[in-house]
């Protein structure tokens, strides 16, 4: 049963309750810092640790956390995690650091922490709490190189820094600006939510068969 609910939560986190294409929050960094993979992958590495110990941390202290209080005590919880990071960043790769200028620090306002850490963490224990913390990040981190894949493709005419496409592929302009991450973002909510509808259309019409 322990290991049929930790499946849940990852495929909830990654699919069934994405917090970009799903619940449409968090996008601002999608729209940001995805004109190139590997800033892609770092800040979505970033979240998956905020996230993670932010849900474990919020949970093991929810029975002593007065309910009052208790947004305010979640947020200064996702800052501490995000200064380490940025700390981290800054010591180690300051390059990275710079790339991802000042949304490293926004992962603080970032919906997705929230909403977690207030609707999952908040009445989950400890294990599961940072299990889902994980499964979000990774849904987050899911879409950032979703995106991020074909932006760096077309407009560098390489993957990860290394050049994939010849000298005879001219680099779309286009897809290095900001706007090219919004209709490539569209496309991906459209496309999985499409998805979404046709298998519940067939769970719905096999269960009306049986």
């Amino acid at each position: 049963m322990a290991g049929g609910n930790y499946k849940k939560i990852f495929k909830d986190g990654i699919w069934n309750e994405n917090p970009i294409f799903r619940q449409v929050i968090g996008i601002c960094s999608t729209l940001a810092v995805t004109n190139l993979m590997l800033n892609s992958l770092i800040m979505g590495l970033a979240v998956i640790f905020t996230i993670a110990f932010s849900e474990l941390t919020v949970s093991i202290i929810r029975k002593f956390t007065p309910r009052h209080v208790r947004m305010i005590i979640q947020v200064l919880i996702i800052s501490v995690y995000v200064i380490i990071v940025d700390i981290f960043l800054k010591a180690y790769y300051p390059e990275m650091s710079k790339a991802l200028g000042p949304y490293v620090g926004l992962i603080i306002t970032n919906c997705i922490l929230m909403g977690r850490c207030e609707g999952f963490a908040q009445n989950n224990p400890p294990v599961k709490s940072f299990l889902d913390g994980i499964a979000s990040g990774l849904g987050y981190t899911f879409i950032l190189l979703s995106v991020s894949f074909v932006r760096e493709l077309f407009g560098f005419g390489t993957i990860f820094g290394f050049k994939v496409l010849g000298d005879w592929w001219t680099n779309w302009t286009i897809m290095v600006m900001p706007p090219s991450a919004f209709f490539i973002l569209g496309v991906i909510v459209w496309w999985a939510r499409s998805k979404t509808e046709k298998e519940e259309k067939e769970k719905e019409g096999g269960t009306a068969l049986s």
